[in-house]
């Protein structure tokens, strides 16, 4: 199955196209978006070479799932899936700020806390703790959202005080992501995994926040599995996960960091046909199904037709 990793379509109405790292956003009519999933991949802030199949199946199809199961506590910009790698939902004006949650001391803040650091985003981390390690309670390390490059560290304080946010909108983002966070955390129990940690991303419409973009995808987030961690953090073990830290250890393994001079290292069909591979058993794991691949030849073709007729329905 070709990967796509690039789109160029022109729908009813079309009347902007955004190409991010990952997504390609098409706005309709000014009133919604079109999400498409593609199948590129990206770590350390840099898109790799070579797409990955399915990759944007399985994110879009764990997003809606994720989004429908959270529906409950805040309204969220999806409105269908009209095709395995595309959901169409409400255009937002976003939050310029990605609200990122921790329930463990992994990742970046793992990184931070090795280089001596305790406090990051303005929250004081408890000393004495060590890698993949619960926090007492999960701590929220907002990023700002940058356009191009690496999001940057903030903290709540200079959010309200750089007025990116108000500060009755900032406790309000606060009070969804803990909620989401919870209910994320407790269907991942069910499946036996651990959500680690995570981010979401919120916008406005008619003055109502919107939870935004995808969540408690691979991509998004970092899960462990629950069967063994307390034996592997006991041991100073690496903890076995499911998220897409596999591709930056790989890279890491092989000199690339997405630092100035370095050089992506060769994509092979191996190395490609096994990240998908990586990337179904995510699916499967989190969402608890069958991954059942999308089918056509012209994959293009077949999102083009899916999207335009549903847009004719609006």
């Amino acid at each position: 199955m070709e990967a796509i990793v690039k789109t160029n379509f022109n729908f009813p109405g079309q009347t902007s196209h955004y190409v991010g790292k990952v997504r390609d956003v098409y706005g309709i009519d000014d009133k919604y978006l079109v999400m498409v999933v593609s199948d590129r991949i990206s770590a350390f802030d840099v898109v790799l070479p070579k797409g990955i199949p399915f990759k944007g199946q399985v994110l879009n199809q764990i997003a809606a799932k994720f989004l429908d199961a959270t529906a409950d506590i805040l309204p969220n910009w999806k409105i269908a899936v009209p095709d395995p790698m595309v959901t169409v939902g409400h255009k937002c004006e976003p939050f310029k700020v990605e609200m990122v949650i921790r329930g463990y001391l992994s990742g970046h803040a793992w990184r931070e806390y090795k280089a001596g650091k305790r406090t990051i985003c303005g929250v004081e981390m408890p000393d004495g703790m060590v890698e993949n390690q619960k926090f007492p309670h999960p701590i929220i390390t907002p990023t700002t959202k940058a356009a191009e490059g690496h999001d940057e560290d903030i903290s709540k304080e200079e959010i309200i005080a750089q007025g990116i946010v108000s500060k009755e909108d900032y406790e309000k983002l606060e009070a969804y992501t803990h909620a989401i966070f919870q209910r994320g955390t407790e269907i991942a129990q069910k499946m036996g995994l651990i959500l680690v940690d995570t981010k979401y991303e919120f916008g406005k419409k008619d003055g109502q926040i919107y939870l935004m973009d995808e969540i408690h995808t691979p991509d998004s987030s970092r899960y462990f599995y629950a069967e063994g961690y307390m034996e592997r953090l006991e041991k100073g073990e690496k903890q076995k996960q499911l998220s897409k830290e596999f591709v930056r250890e790989w890279l890491m393994a092989n000199g690339f960091q997405g630092q100035d001079g370095q050089q992506v290292p060769e994509m092979t069909e191996e190395i490609v046909n096994g990240i998908t591979e990586r990337y179904i058993e995510l699916y499967e794991n989190i969402i608890g199904e069958k991954f059942e691949k999308a089918q056509g030849t012209d994959v293009a073709a077949r999102i083009e037709k899916n999207v335009t007729d549903f847009i004719n329905t609006l």
